[in-house]
């Protein structure tokens, strides 16, 4: 009986059926025995690998919960601070908060810049307009590549609010 050397199944032929590599034509002599399988990985490692992370057996990935944080920004945000295995992840929260503050902070950019066009006599109305449109683009171009980084694993800190944002995602959430 031939036994393959680099899984130990028994080979019928030149190549083993299981894992595809080639076998010497002439098997292992009687006396050697059969080769036995390789060595398995400690079990700690089968454990960690098998285990799901928290937040994915609770259906959604670490990644895809970050992301989503920031698609309706407040509610999104509020949402997922919320919702159980998502408010225990510290990555997570920070996106949640992180979102929370950038839109924030964006509604009240977005009020100030308003009065102080309509401050404006009417010549300078059109260009604060044209000013307004151009922070508008600016600021869904940020809000998309904050989910983007987020959806890649990548962590974004916002200049002003990033670090508010780290500091109370560290807090953590009391256990009940």
């Amino acid at each position: 009986m031939t036994y393959c050397p680099n899984c130990g199944a028994q080979v019928e032929g030149r190549f083993c059926g299981k894992c595809g590599a080639p076998v010497a034509a002439a098997g292992p002599t009687p006396a050697a025995g059969p080769v036995p399988p390789p060595a398995q990985p400690p079990p700690a490692y089968n454990a960690y690998a098998a285990a799901p992370a928290p937040v994915a057996a609770a259906g959604m990935q670490e990644n895809v919960a970050g992301a989503l944080c920031y698609l309706v920004g407040l509610i999104t945000g509020i949402l997922f601070l919320v919702l159980q295995p998502y408010n225990q992840n510290p990555r997570i929260r920070f996106h949640a908060f992180q979102s929370i503050f950038f839109h924030v902070a964006w509604i009240i950019f977005w009020i100030g810049l308003t009065i102080i066009s309509f401050a404006m006599p009417f010549g300078l109305h059109l260009i604060m307009t044209l000013f307004h449109l151009v922070i508008l683009l600016g600021g869904f171009i940020l809000w998309l590549l904050l989910m983007w980084k987020a959806y890649n694993n990548e962590k974004l800190v916002l200049p002003i609010i990033g670090p508010i944002a780290e500091q109370q995602a560290g807090k953590g959430v009391p256990v009940a």
